[in-house]
């Protein structure tokens, strides 16, 4: 990924922030000679070496990603940034945005119990604290049928590399115009770019 200096997220405990936010990522390998990429959820684990998912059976993907390093993409929030805001119009529009890359070596997962871990893992993480729904208290019978639907894996960090493009290439005072106008706007990804735009002012005076 093209990462400027002042872009570049260097402290990983960021990156993994951001991983855990935005756990649905996109996951790229080879596959026939081309690129091919599957979008899935991908679970972090506790010790921060291993992203967790899995693949449906019919996928192709996963029958060859074994032997390859594949990159996972998790997209954090993105907003367009109108030149409007400037103090001139000698200025361009442009896109801020959060993004993490994640590169490894694929292992498939064959253990059950490891399977099952991971799967109730990511049940727990997406499921509301007050939902009733435990993976564990599913008819053994009808899980086991859906299990056999499924291709677990994990993916070892090898490398990690984080983008935070937050006008940090714009003086103070643009990034505070920026700032003013997409703290006035209903859209989610736009109040969240505010509010690192924020994060990242605080930490630079």
């Amino acid at each position: 990924m093209y990462i400027p200096a002042h872009f570049e997220i260097k402290d990983t405990s960021i990156a993994y922030e951001i991983m855990r936010e935005n756990s649905f990522a996109t996951l790229f390998s080879h596959h026939d000679g081309a690129p091919y990429a599957t979008h899935l959820p991908l679970i972090l684990d506790h010790n921060h070496a291993y992203l967790y998912g899995h693949f449906a059976r019919p996928n192709p993907q996963w029958k060859d990603i074994g032997n390859q390093t594949a990159l996972a993409v998790f997209h954090g929030p993105h907003c367009y940034i109108s030149p409007s805001w400037y103090e001139t119009n000698k200025a361009v529009p442009t896109w801020n945005y959060v993004t993490v890359h994640v590169y490894g070596e694929v292992e498939l997962i064959d253990d059950e119990k490891e399977l099952m871990d991971s799967l109730k893992e990511m049940v727990v993480k997406y499921e509301s604290p007050a939902s009733t729904y435990r993976l564990q208290d599913i008819d053994p019978d009808f899980l086991s049928g859906m299990k056999k639907g499924v291709q677990g894996f994990k993916l070892k960090i090898n490398r990690i590399e984080g983008k935070a493009k937050l006008s940090q290439n714009h003086s103070i005072q643009r990034r505070e115009w920026v700032i003013q106008q997409l703290d006035k706007s209903p859209d989610h990804d736009e109040r969240r770019i505010a509010d690192l735009m924020k994060q990242t002012l605080a930490s630079s005076s």
